[in-house]
């Protein structure tokens, strides 16, 4: 029986709080922050990996100790001698946030240079989780190479989690980026997209247009977020819209969608429905957004997930 869970992306320094010039660095991404929502909410038991690539440098030991002190472990990630992570800074207009970046040479835009070392990491297990930002970081080639490992993955029995995660930024164009994700969706068992991302990308007009195309692409399950308005559900030839939840004291609303992805999927894997699910998701996205930077502590999830 496989078992455990792999996400496969970018973390990278962050540096949140920066009022006075004081600044509170930690560890963040979009596949990061799925997966510690995940490990909050899955049995001590159950095997979570983050598959990256790492450098030499001290930050890049810093955190991989980090991910260790919580559970998390790094499969075959291989490490890049002189290089180091990505960084990025969030600024914060109350609670709605921008961020500028430090990337470009970020060790993870290698992490699937050596296609065994990557099938290795994928092997045997339950789910596969990751993001047009894991799509956008690589070159073509090793985009290729981590799309064919995915599909083997898929073939042997491993359920595959994608949010299409669409940042313009990040591609070179458009199409570039339609093309890639497309391809992405074809190897998919569980779509999270985001409904203003798919609206810039793919040019739909409503969360339930975004539900049905992802469904004629052959998905079996979506769910589509909206923010503080409802996600829409696609399962079994049903759809259902998910009421959110209103924030009124929200502080930073960084990773709230990553949260809702690593709490639905953790519901998944424990065998609830889908819309219950969906609701579970609402309710830990609501706590994650009173609290600063990405990641909010296990305690808080696990008492959100279970309310």
């Amino acid at each position: 029986m496989k078992q455990g869970v792999v996400s496969v992306g970018e973390c990278m320094l962050e540096l949140s709080g920066g009022e006075g010039g004081n600044w509170r660095m930690g560890h963040a991404g979009d596949t990061f922050n799925t997966l510690w929502t995940i490990r909050a909410l899955t049995k001590p038991e159950t095997t979570t990996d983050y598959l990256t690539a790492f450098g030499d440098d001290p930050f890049s030991k810093d955190q991989i100790a980090f991910f260790r002190q919580h559970g998390i472990g790094t499969a075959a990630s291989p490490v890049i001698p002189g290089a180091c992570p990505g960084m990025y800074a969030i600024s914060l207009n109350g609670a709605e946030r921008s961020f500028t970046y430090w990337r470009s040479e970020a060790a993870a835009r290698r992490l699937a240079d050596d296609p065994d070392a990557l099938a290795k990491s994928l092997q045997n297990r339950g789910l596969i989780y990751f993001s047009g930002i894991t799509l956008a970081i690589l070159k073509e080639p090793a985009r290729a190479t981590l799309l064919s490992a995915i599909r083997e993955a898929r073939e042997a029995g491993t359920r595959i989690a994608f949010d299409p995660n669409y940042r313009a930024r990040l591609w070179p164009s458009r199409d570039a980026a339609r093309e890639a994700i497309s391809a992405a969706l074809t190897v998919t068992d569980i779509a999270l997209p985001t409904f203003p991302d798919e609206s810039d990308l793919f040019d739909d007009d409503a969360p339930a247009v975004t539900a049905e195309r992802l469904r004629m692409a052959g998905v079996s399950e979506i769910a589509v977020k909206d923010g503080e308005k409802p996600a829409f559900v696609s399962h079994q030839g049903g759809l259902a819209s998910i009421p959110a939840i209103h924030v009124s004291d929200a502080i930073d609303t960084t990773g709230a969608g990553d949260s809702f992805n690593g709490a639905y999927l953790a519901a998944r894997l424990a065998g609830i429905e889908p819309k219950l699910a969906a609701t579970k998701a609402h309710r830990v996205a609501a706590a994650v957004v009173r609290v600063h930077g990405a990641l909010a502590p296990f305690e808080l999830l696990q008492k959100s997930f279970g309310e």
